[in-house]
């Protein structure tokens, strides 16, 4: 069962794989055209769609900043891949700390530049609404060779409470000390509240090595085991998608009615979570914050075999 709200409703047969690519091809860049490659020439897959899911760390209903920047950062960036050949779905996790370039908004909006530095702040250009959205889909777009993503979906962090609880709560292995952070979360098997949920997919100061790349892997659990539970809660209640939209749509900013996603889920419903991709690259320390720099090689490579196929 699949629901396009941030993976978060989610249900799933199994996770297949998880994976890292990269061979090289070289300097190629992706548009949303036909592209050559070594004297091969690929078109843009029309068997695809495409969604831009967004964790943004605030709390609260989501709020018109009345200005060009906002401080609501995307600290979550997951590509979903919905390929209706293969009857699968592959999710592709983008590093918060990736360096990419980024448009800057300016006065009405309009692009005024660009900035070089964390994905995480493509979100903060913009009023928090759509325009923010809008900026963080160009920035995944430009990074990826300028691929087609057809909706996005933006979420305060209430939302991981609500859908954590609707549940019945989300069991994980715990393998990561809390206690500086949440004692209630503990070693072992444990079966997460809300607020738990929202620490644990969340925090990475003071947990394990601090790395973001940890926070991914959590991330993946948990979305892994939230599926399961949703498929459950689902079959019990068919009404539960509207019910669920109706209770968290203050904490949303996405262009996909309620509509639309109650027919995704009728339609990719028996759709199995195929790959969980996350691009390699190099995970530093700068001046202030870590910085990951993804291998270009292996975004050429995963924009061809994504979102292309020969002619």
């Amino acid at each position: 069962m699949l629901c396009m709200l941030a993976l978060l409703i989610f249900s799933c047969t199994k996770l297949l794989e998880s994976t890292v690519l990269g061979d090289d091809l070289g300097e190629v860049g992706f548009t949303s055209k036909t592209v050559t490659v070594d004297g091969v020439d690929y078109f843009p897959r029309q068997d695809i769609t495409t969604v831009l899911v967004m964790g943004v760390d605030r709390y609260g209903p989501v709020a018109d900043s009345e200005s060009y920047n906002n401080s609501g950062a995307a600290d979550f960036n997951v590509l979903v891949i919905i390929d209706e050949s293969a009857r699968a779905v592959d999710l592709l996790y983008l590093n918060r700390d990736t360096m990419v370039e980024m448009p800057v908004l300016g006065i009405g909006g309009r692009q005024a530049g660009t900035y070089y530095g964390q994905l995480a702040l493509a979100h903060t250009y913009g009023s928090g609404l759509e325009d923010s959205c809008e900026n963080s889909k160009q920035t995944v777009s430009d990074m990826l060779g300028g691929i087609l993503i057809d909706y996005y979906v933006s979420m305060n962090m209430d939302t991981i409470s609500i859908l954590n609880d609707a549940v019945g709560g989300v069991t994980v292995e715990v393998t990561e000390d809390f206690s500086h952070v949440d004692p209630s979360i503990t070693m072992g098997t444990m079966t997460l509240d809300g607020q738990q949920a929202v620490n644990y997919v969340r925090t990475r100061k003071d947990v394990g090595d601090q790395l973001n790349l940890s926070r991914i892997d959590r991330q993946k659990a948990y979305i892994n085991s939230f599926a399961a539970s949703f498929r459950v809660a689902y079959e019990a209640d068919r009404n539960m998608v509207q019910r669920l939209y109706g209770e968290i749509s203050p904490y949303l900013v996405t262009d996909l009615s309620v509509n639309v996603l109650n027919g995704m889920v009728d339609h990719y419903g028996d759709f199995a979570i195929h790959r969980v991709m996350t691009p390699a690259g190099d995970n530093v320390m700068g001046e202030e914050y870590f910085e990951f720099y993804a291998y270009e090689d292996q975004l050429q490579e995963l924009s061809l075999e994504l979102f292309y196929a020969p002619k």
